[in-house]
């Protein structure tokens, strides 16, 4: 059975949705997507009320159904840093190396940060050239809280220019060794990203569609929304000359679209620059477009004169075939709009070059712990399964008592001296239905080791667990650079006051420390027990 991706891209402005599927070969199809414009821009209120509405609209018109979700966030969001890290002093070396690269270089402190990395080949001195992503966590979680909301379960989060780079690389014919650039021309930002073999640079530009926006609003003295339908209906960017087109609203605005160009088109030099002398780049043979902007009219010839390079529009399905249930015709628009779907769907398929997560913690948390469940419930499940086969042989003797007294009662009719015998089998079957009642209330009670459990889970804050389970005894471990205590408490005495609050199931007066280590090199594990009295 062929495997199913739902693929989902965040824009400043607009959402793209879309299902793949893969088949034999490897060989990726697209089956259905939908993109959607967002009520407002995403940083102006709560993702749930803007994003929500726009995924569910899609998946109304296109009948998609919510399931696990891979998704990306747009370049604005993220902190990329490439670094040269050496391996000398062994891997744990290694990782404390690049968590310094983060702190010096991510403008916000670690503990506030999601981050990913990925080591992309060693530089020419034998260092590793190390590829790091940062993000926000409380932006990424306003985004997978909204996706969440909408029924789909996050699995991936991306970075809408790496994931371009997984598409460009998997669907170009160039030479991978070459330098190329691609150009995601947004609403709000552009992404500028440089792919030359093992090397990648990426930089979030401040200038987009948005930009020639606002800049006709000012020219025309006209509202947003006015100038947004001009750009709509009568924008391309010139290509110089005093006039070049007889409508003078027109003519005006490809010269306002061209001078947003032409300040784009310095950052992209300025770029280029700065790849080709810090990271010892080649000169770019080809300019990719991408994006909703760029289908400017114009604008390729726009940069293959001011760049002097060839362009030549992003389309990311040139090696996935598209299901006959697409529209084709609307697809030719679409297309440069699903890059970044197309590249996480080659990185849930295994096939991407790049790799990097930047699934919130809080995810992972509830992952770790809804793996756990599956051993408590077992356990319960045993239980009452030999409670219930408890269960049905009381009700198997039940049966046998009342064959019995049917019987016994049949000849009390005609044998009156056995009245005696008949009320003692019917006191008999009195206790055996009391015995039968207490069982059942057993029963009901089944779920009372998950309640205990759930109540010493919910004491443990994250990035602590249950090293081991006894009754009226657990052993707790924590990292030691990832759990605190509050001021002026140890993180036992919180887990103990968390414990004590659980008073419907745990007697809050039992609850004790009875001994507390820390475990491995450096004491990098906490560890300690807590004994009890459950209720």
């Amino acid at each position: 059975m062929a495997k199913r991706f739902q693929t989902l891209n965040i824009g400043a402005a607009t959402i793209a949705l879309a299902e793949y599927e893969l088949g034999a070969r490897n060989q990726l199809q697209l089956v259905n997507y939908g993109t959607a414009q967002l009520g407002a821009s995403l940083d102006s209120g709560d993702p749930s009320t803007i994003l929500t509405p726009a995924l569910m609209e899609i998946m109304r018109e296109k009948g998609i159904k919510p399931g696990k979700l891979a998704m990306s966030v747009s370049g604005q969001m993220v902190f990329p840093k490439f670094a040269a890290v050496p391996m000398a002093g062994g891997e744990e070396k290694f990782e404390q190396m690049i968590r310094y690269e983060i702190e010096q270089n991510i403008p916000f402190p670690i503990d506030e940060m999601v981050c990913d990395r990925q080591v992309l080949g060693d530089t020419e001195n034998g260092d590793k050239a190390v590829m790091i992503v940062a993000a926000k966590v409380d932006q990424v979680e306003a985004l997978t809280d909204a996706v969440v909301s909408a029924g789909f379960t996050p699995e991936l989060v991306g970075a809408s220019p790496i994931s371009l780079t997984n598409a460009l690389r998997a669907s170009s014919a160039d030479d991978p060794d070459s330098c190329v650039v691609l150009l995601d021309v947004g609403s709000k930002t552009t992404s500028l990203v440089i792919v030359e073999g093992d090397k990648l640079y990426n930089r979030s530009i401040p200038v987009a569609g948005n930009a020639i926006t606002k800049d006709i609003a000012q020219a025309f003295g006209c509202t947003m929304d006015e100038a947004e339908a001009l750009k709509l209906e009568k924008a391309y960017v010139s290509l110089g000359g005093v006039t070049e087109d007889e409508d003078e609203v027109t003519d005006r605005i490809s010269k306002i679209c061209r001078t947003v160009m032409t300040r784009l088109n310095a950052e992209i030099s300025r770029s280029i620059n700065f790849y080709r002398s810090q990271q010892n780049g080649s000169a770019p043979v080809k300019l990719y477009l991408a994006g909703g902007t760029s289908l400017l009219p114009q604008l390729d010839q726009f940069f293959a004169e001011s760049l002097q390079i060839d362009v030549e529009y992003f389309n990311p399905l040139t090696v996935i075939s598209v299901s006959s249930n697409v529209d084709g015709e609307a697809l030719e628009y679409d297309a440069l709009m699903l890059g970044a779907t197309a590249g996480l769907a080659f990185q849930l398929a295994g096939v991407a070059r790049y790799a990097i997560n930047l699934l919130p913690p809080s995810i992972v948390n509830a992952r770790a712990e809804k793996a756990k469940i599956p051993f408590v419930v077992g356990g319960a499940v045993a239980l009452v399964a030999a409670m219930v086969l408890m269960l049905f042989g009381v009700n198997h003797q039940i049966e046998v008592i009342k064959a019995q007294l049917d019987a016994v009662s049949q000849r009390a009719n005609t044998f009156r001296s056995f009245d005696k015998r008949v009320k003692q089998a019917e006191e008999a079957l009195a206790a055996i239905t009391a015995e039968a009642e207490g069982l059942q209330n057993l029963i009901s009670a089944r779920s009372q080791m998950v309640r205990r459990m759930n109540a010493i889970r919910s004491s443990l804050v994250p990035g602590m667990w249950v090293e081991q389970y006894e009754p009226g005894r657990i052993t707790v471990r924590s990292w030691s650079d990832k759990v605190k205590g509050t001021a002026g408490k140890t993180i036992g005495e919180q887990v103990v006051d968390m414990l004590k609050s659980k008073n419907t199931v745990i007697d809050p007066q039992s609850v004790k420390i009875s001994n507390m280590s820390t475990v491995g090199a450096g004491a990098q594990v906490n560890q300690f027990t807590v004994e009890f009295k459950c209720k």
